[in-house]
């Protein structure tokens, strides 16, 4: 680090010793969140093991406390675990996006009413910025009791003067109950920090992941403490600036800030992991056509046009006896676009470029890239039926808005034929988002 540079984070971080409460962050974060999505509408499920499994019923995504104390790995493969007797009683679901979309998004909209600045970080955590604000603690208890009211969601709350403390008071709110689901590091001395510090190993840092927890425990570095008094200088240079900022947010210097403004989308990605080794080029014409919507839905919805196309199968790795094959084809569009119409088409051609028949395939997709605002005025003076296909699309995301996604589609993505869907043999109903699996007044969910 230069000299000067130096100087500037150091008098930073004298500053932020002498005003501690300046800069106020919380970290609202969602409790085993998946599972307790689960739990909104089975409330029977309370005090029992509940997983919530990935894509094709494969890898266990989400635990609830008790299936943790069972043993049950996160990304552990259910195969493996699930004949194991103590594991007989656990409670299994196959994964439901679209109820935990909704349900995220309602406890996002609850969280804006407690800080006008804050930022969704991922699907179940959110950075609030808590400056100024009087008694943050007793706000983080109403965070708390507000969204457990509204969604039935228990959430844990970390308040620090920084993002990482903010993120490790979340750990600690996490993992000790008599917090109450609330910890801050505002309120530390120096002693009691560092005694903090060092009962939190270094793996639990944020950025901190497995492989380089291993690099950090070859130097001596275990936990957070010896972490937070490790060489700033020595570490930027083996490690780089993004380490420095790490260290620098430990010691209470703000290095990092609340991101309010998504940045700009590069690409768009579906795929799927097919339920059923796939063959015939019916089925992942069908696959593509149903990949093809969504994200051509996607692109409208962000105002977006996409000026590329990629698409792609895969074989099954692991079946060695089987023979390889993972093909690729790009293809620019003759114009950027949103229309689902005009992504289907392009990615049919592609598909028909790179199906080999004799092949056993397990996984496709799509991804549309070089993407631009749809409100940029970019497109071709020759090109016909542009107003026609935009037109379609908007007939088309109405009706589907309000009857439920499918009821108007394109012809090759056929319900009936979806041979190729990824498991869910234990998927609970949508109740949020789909009429159909609304339950009655009066009577339990199943």
């Amino acid at each position: 680090m230069e000299s000067g540079e130096a100087s500037r984070f150091l008098a930073a971080e004298a500053v932020c010793a002498e005003k501690r409460m300046e800069r106020c962050i919380a970290l609202v974060d969602c409790n085993n969140f998946f599972v307790s999505c689960e739990r909104v509408f089975r409330p029977d499920l309370e005090g029992r093991p509940v997983v919530v499994l990935s894509s094709n019923d494969g890898c266990v995504i989400s635990r609830s406390n008790e299936a943790k104390a069972l043993g049950i790995g996160m990304g552990v493969p259910w195969f493996k675990v699930s004949s194991v007797p103590k594991n007989r009683e656990v409670i299994v679901f196959s994964s439901n996006f679209p109820l935990y979309s909704d349900l995220s998004n309602r406890v996002k909209r609850l969280l804006s009413v407690f800080s006008p600045v804050h930022e969704e970080y991922s699907v179940d955590e959110s950075f609030l910025d808590m400056t100024g604000q009087t008694d943050v603690l007793k706000q983080a208890f109403a965070i708390r009791e507000t969204v457990w009211r509204e969604v039935g969601i228990p959430v844990c709350v970390g308040i620090g003067p920084t993002k990482t403390l903010a993120k490790l008071a979340n750990f600690v709110a996490k993992k000790h109950p008599v917090s109450g689901g609330v910890f801050t590091c505002d309120t530390l001395d120096m002693v009691r920090k560092r005694e903090l510090l060092s009962g939190i190993p270094a793996g639990e840092v944020w950025g901190i992941g497995r492989r380089l927890s291993r690099t950090l425990a070859g130097m001596g570095i275990g936990n957070a403490a010896q972490l937070h008094d490790a060489d700033i200088r020595m570490m930027r240079a083996q490690f780089g600036v993004t380490m420095e900022r790490l260290i620098l947010e430990l010691r209470g210097v703000s290095c990092l800030d609340i991101t309010q403004v998504r940045p700009p989308r590069r690409q768009i990605l579906s795929s799927r992991s097919f339920g059923v080794r796939i063959t015939r080029l019916d089925d992942l014409e069908n696959a593509m056509a149903f990949h093809a919507a969504h994200v051509g839905k996607q692109l409208r919805q962000e105002k977006l046009v996409a000026g590329m196309v990629q698409v792609f199968l895969e074989t099954d790795p692991f079946r060695l006896d089987k023979p390889q094959y993972h093909p690729c084809f790009c293809m620019p569009f003759a114009e950027p676009t949103d229309s689902t119409a005009e992504i289907s088409r392009y990615a049919m051609h592609g598909l028909r470029r790179i199906y080999r028949n004799g092949h056993e395939y397990r996984k496709g997709g799509l991804c549309v890239s070089e993407l631009s605002s749809a409100d940029s005025g970019c497109s071709d003076l020759f090109s016909v039926g542009g107003e026609k296909r935009k037109r379609i699309d908007e007939i088309m995301d109405t009706i589907n808005a309000r009857f439920g996604d499918g009821t108007l589609r394109l012809s090759q993505d056929d319900r009936l034929s979806r041979r190729w869907m990824p498991k869910k043999e234990k998927a609970s109903p949508r109740y949020t988002t789909s009429w159909d699996d609304l339950p009655e007044c009066g009577e339990p969910a199943n």
